[in-house]
């Protein structure tokens, strides 16, 4: 066990909103990484630095986060920020964590449509592509080695695989089928599912936190089935009425609209990251709605990675693009309509991350250790390896012109994807110094192309 320094021996002042809100703020500007970044980054803050919050704690919110749909590290942030100042202070740790990403992908969206056929840019995304391959590669490699831990769980992933590539079977059904399996499996054969969804107990202190493994539990976070009702209730109507109201604006089949229910089906599918739900996103935004093409796909995740926040923020530039290409308000006002589209892909993304904080909280977290509950989880979560497997083979299939036979693949994207791969995997390469790089090598090929 760690001593703490005996500078830290005394609890932390209380910490205001207002300080609050310019940490949260700051956070949404620095949180590169994904999500296993973005947790780190709040845990050396919030319980080593600030101590705001105990490791225990700190773990105890991750656990819950990680049971739900929805990015977990958007949703520890307003777990944070609602322990600590109830429903106002959770509202705003999710939104300024959220809203600098947001802004950031509005203006390189809008870049990315008007300049991105000038060689610079097209240099840089052109090396960038095989840098995504990478890292959705070490994605599937890293969720893979924390949840494949048996034959059974490997099966599911596999099948899964075969089903959204071969089969073309929707994702909500896959999860669905996985989620059943493991419903059937956590009664049949519990010990299969005991992996993943469970962090071991903290063994570190930095000293007195604010919110401590003592701390009793404020009144807001008791578990009160009317107040479940209410909160559920707020959030669900909020969510109602904003789609009936752009429905009635725009009209019920009006591209805002679409938007508006389809990311909202999106969110409740995110188990086991953004990178689980980006084939649905694909499957709708691509191929159903035509919002964007296969290749802005490709090149919105690229932009997406060299950006703060959650990854599933990528949903902000397929609301962008799907506004603009879709002249929402005619010709002249592109910008406008992207703008908007953003918005309303945004805003449906993520306004269930915070109904399941905010109002079941106190009842699921209760439930973690449940098997009953997490096993269906683990094997979702084994799905979604085989579900983000299909994605790297999509995107590689288009960046490196599989299709078109040896003779005409792309075999110096296809080094920068192998060079990428060893050094997320084998050097631990950070993905933003990754991207960087790959970014100057595709500056470089171009220029001598």
């Amino acid at each position: 066990m760690t001593t703490p320094d005996p500078a830290t021996t005394a609890p932390p002042a209380d910490v205001s909103l207002r300080e609050a809100f310019w940490y949260w703020l700051k956070l949404g500007f620095i949180s590169f990484g994904g999500p296993a970044g973005q947790i780190a980054l709040m845990h050396a803050d919030l319980v080593e630095k600030r101590r705001w919050i105990s490791e225990r704690r700190f773990l105890h919110a991750l656990n819950f986060c990680m049971l739900l749909p929805g990015p977990e590290a958007t949703q520890l942030a307003v777990y944070i920020g609602w322990l600590m100042h109830r429903t106002r202070g959770g509202i705003m740790a999710g939104a300024l964590f959220v809203l600098p990403s947001l802004f950031i992908l509005i203006a390189l969206g809008w870049i990315y449509l008007i300049y991105g056929n000038q060689p610079v840019v097209a240099g840089i995304l052109y090396g960038i592509k095989p840098a995504v391959v990478a890292i959705v590669l070490a994605a599937a490699f890293r969720i893979g080695s924390r949840t494949l831990k048996n034959n059974w769980l490997r099966g599911i992933a596999v099948l899964a695989f075969a089903a959204i590539t071969l089969l073309h079977l929707p994702f909500p059904l896959i999860v669905l089928v996985a989620g059943l399996l493991g419903w059937i499996g956590g009664r049949v054969r519990p010990e299969l599912f005991r992996v993943g969804g469970s962090h071991a107990a903290a063994a570190t202190t930095y000293g007195p936190a604010l919110i401590d493994d003592a701390t009793p539990t404020p009144s807001h976070a008791h578990f009160s089935p009317a107040r479940l009702a209410l909160t559920g209730g707020v959030g669900i109507g909020l969510a109602i009425f904003t789609w009936a109201a752009i429905a009635l604006l725009a009209g019920i089949d009006s591209t805002l609209a679409q938007l508006g229910w389809f990311f909202t089906k999106a969110a409740m599918l995110t188990f086991g990251g953004a990178y689980a739900v980006l084939p649905y996103v694909y499957q709708g935004a691509v191929e159903h709605y035509q919002w964007l093409t296969a290749v802005q796909m490709i090149d919105g995740l690229a932009l997406g990675e060299t950006t703060p926040g959650p990854l599933i923020m990528i949903v902000a530039f397929v609301g962008f693009v799907g506004g603009w290409t879709k002249e929402l308000f005619g010709a002249q006002h592109l910008l406008v309509a992207g703008v908007i589209g953003a918005f309303v892909a945004t805003w449906f993304t993520f306004l269930p991350s915070f109904i399941f904080i905010l109002a079941g909280g106190p009842l699921v977290e209760s439930t973690r250790d449940n098997i009953r509950l997490t096993a269906p989880l683990t094997a979702i979560s084994a799905a979604v390896v085989g579900v983000i497997i299909s994605l790297a083979v999509f995107f590689a299939d288009h960046v490196f012109r599989l299709q078109e036979g040896l003779a005409r693949w792309d075999w110096i994207a296809i080094a920068i994807m192998l060079a990428a791969c060893i050094a997320l995997l084998r050097y631990k390469v950070g993905p933003i110094k990754l991207l960087i790089a790959c970014a100057f090598a595709g500056l470089m090929v171009s220029f001598y192309a």
